[in-house]
């Protein structure tokens, strides 16, 4: 694409050179040296723009559900685009990619003043949706718009959304730069360290977490609190939740696959929750949303976003619990506590919120130097430019069920870990390092 070739006019202690990548394993041992090495570009500004900044018209869509620290994205990539750069003008499109494709949201003008407050706040200033996506119309929409730079704050279907728009626009010649910036609270977006707004979630579940064990511990005799959180595909939140907390007696997760052996056997985790009530008179499970499918049922219905709906994991593992111990004549009383939406709709935390700011500034200097079609993200704690082609190749990524972070959930609840092949932990960790 035809190039301004601008000298970067903002003083930076530090331009990146062309030369400046980050590794994307650090670790060396017997079985890495047979991999083949991979970098990443490193984030940063540029001596020479790719945009003359004074022609720049951006536009920024949030998409997906909600997640803590998206308005401050927004912010940032506002002021960036606007204080560092002095661009032309920053659009703001509602509604997610529906946005983009139907009449029924007006875009919005990002100045300074629309969004100086409103990382304070939860959810998105621009409104969130699922579906939408329609190449044809969206690039009639840039070009009616005369956008040419779109930034795009989403989740794994999102990316693979923004992969395909802007292989359109590559194949059109157009000089629009797509730009992800990867959000879930899932944290399941693959190559990553962690999405913005993954640790906010976590330290919200724990509001949560207290008060399932308080009704566990006030309602006598035996009293039982469940916890079910996010998580469709991975267990992250519900691990580092429970690890963050250390009250929880058992984790479930989508990557343990929920055996009938395994929940109801003798040594399942039904009889084991039996125990931890009979020796502390109470007890606390986590459930991430999407465990236990094997046993309730997968559905055929699927939202707009293309995701499968989930059978009522938490209500089934109540309903399990009260009819194990009330076919033994064990008094008990289970309390479910779901606070999903709750620990999405917070705004961001003091280390999310620093997170963003770093993610969102990284994202306008890639744009301004020409790079398209990738996404920012934190690898290896260093901020990096990601292909999105690369990015959604193995997404959505699952937690190691053989790794270090399940076994630390194994040694601080001791629930049943067994069994350990491949059909019961899953087929795609079955060759997996301990790691």
């Amino acid at each position: 694409m035809p190039s301004a070739n601008i000298k970067n006019s903002e003083k930076y202690f530090h331009m990146l050179k062309s030369d400046d990548y980050v590794m994307g394993s650090i670790l060396l041992n017997s079985g890495t040296k047979k991999l083949k090495p991979e970098a990443f570009v490193r984030a940063g500004p540029r001596e020479v723009l790719h945009f003359d900044p004074t022609r720049v018209r951006a536009a920024v869509v949030t998409c997906g559900g909600l997640c803590p620290g998206l308005n401050n994205v927004i912010r940032e990539v506002t002021l960036s685009l606007l204080k560092h750069y002095k661009v032309e003008h920053v659009m703001g499109i509602r509604g997610g990619f529906n946005g983009m494709t139907t009449s029924d949201f007006e875009v919005i003008s990002l100045t300074r003043d629309v969004v100086k407050d409103c990382h304070h706040q939860g959810g998105s200033i621009l409104g969130s949706s699922r579906g939408g996506f329609d190449i044809p119309k969206m690039l009639a929409f840039l070009d009616r718009h005369r956008i040419n730079q779109l930034y795009v704050i989403g989740g794994d279907g999102t990316h693979r959304g923004a992969n395909a728009l802007s292989e359109a626009c590559t194949e059109r010649k157009l000089n629009i730069a797509i730009i992800g910036i990867p959000k879930t609270i899932d944290n399941d977006i693959d190559l990553i360290d962690r999405s913005f707004g993954f640790q906010t979630s976590v330290e919200a579940a724990q509001d949560a977490i207290l008060s399932a064990k308080t009704e566990a511990r006030c309602n006598l005799p035996n009293g039982i609190g469940i916890v079910k959180l996010m998580g469709r595909s991975s267990g992250f939140i519900a691990t580092y939740a429970s690890l963050a907390s250390g009250d929880i007696d058992l984790c479930l997760i989508p990557e343990i696959v929920l055996t009938d052996e395994l929940l109801r056997g003798p040594d399942g985790y039904l009889a084991f929750l039996l125990r931890r009530v009979q020796e502390r008179g109470h007890a606390v499970v986590v459930v991430a949303e999407g465990a236990g499918e094997e046993l309730c049922g997968k559905s055929a219905e699927v939202d707009k976003g293309g995701n499968r709906k989930l059978p009522k994991i938490g209500e089934f593992i109540k309903n399990e619990i009260a009819t194990y111990f009330g076919e033994r004549n064990i008094p008990n009383t289970v309390k479910y506590i779901d606070p999903s939406y709750m620990i999405r709709s917070v705004p961001a935390n003091a280390s999310d919120a620093m997170f963003c700011v770093i993610l969102a500034q990284n994202a306008v200097h890639g744009a301004m130097a020409g790079f398209t079609a990738f996404s920012v993200g934190l690898v290896n704690n260093r901020v990096v430019y990601i292909p999105i082609s690369r990015i959604v190749e193995n997404s959505p990524r699952m937690m190691n069920a053989r790794g270090h972070t399940w076994q630390r959930i194994l040694s601080t609840t001791m629930q049943p870990q067994r069994p350990l092949s491949p059909a019961a932990v899953g087929e795609s960790f079955a060759d997996k390092p301990f790691i």
